[in-house]
């Protein structure tokens, strides 16, 4: 799962937003002229990264029991992305209260990776749902013409 490629432009508009909050939360841009220690911004960044990471969730159990034949996967699925979106939330906090610590930091970024995975495998199920939604659509319409 590691080496996954996004490959729809749906999944990938979807979960822009996700990595802009999580690249903005991991990237500093040399030593910050303001005090050193807890950042607020940081707080602000990680309530946003949580709000999205629920849903995914939400969405996620949706589709999975609005479609019986792939419950089971997408439950997983949304499994994984509450497990990993709860390590993400843990790990961010951490740094926030100690942005100068490069373990902690390390820990977040591990954490972020391991998120974005899971939510992109989340999302590629869903978009998976949509194909065959469109297939078993334009088999109807084709019985009709």
């Amino acid at each position: 799962m590691k080496n996954l490629e996004i490959k729809t432009r749906s999944v990938e508009k979807t979960l822009e937003p996700l990595v802009i909050q999580v690249t903005t939360l991991v990237n500093t841009k040399g030593p910050s002229k303001k005090k050193k220690g807890r950042s607020k911004r940081a707080h602000v960044l990680v309530a946003a990264v949580e709000a999205a990471t629920a849903n995914f969730i939400e969405r996620g159990e949706e589709i999975a029991y609005e479609n019986p034949d792939i419950r089971g996967e997408m439950l997983g699925a949304v499994e994984e992305v509450r497990k990993t979106g709860d390590t993400m939330s843990r790990a961010a906090r951490e740094f926030a209260e100690d942005p100068c610590s490069s373990v902690k930091r390390g820990n977040m970024v591990r954490a972020a990776r391991n998120l974005l995975s899971a939510v992109t495998r989340l999302l590629i199920l869903a978009d998976m749902v949509d194909v065959h939604r469109l297939l078993k659509s334009l088999q109807v319409v084709s019985k009709i013409f």
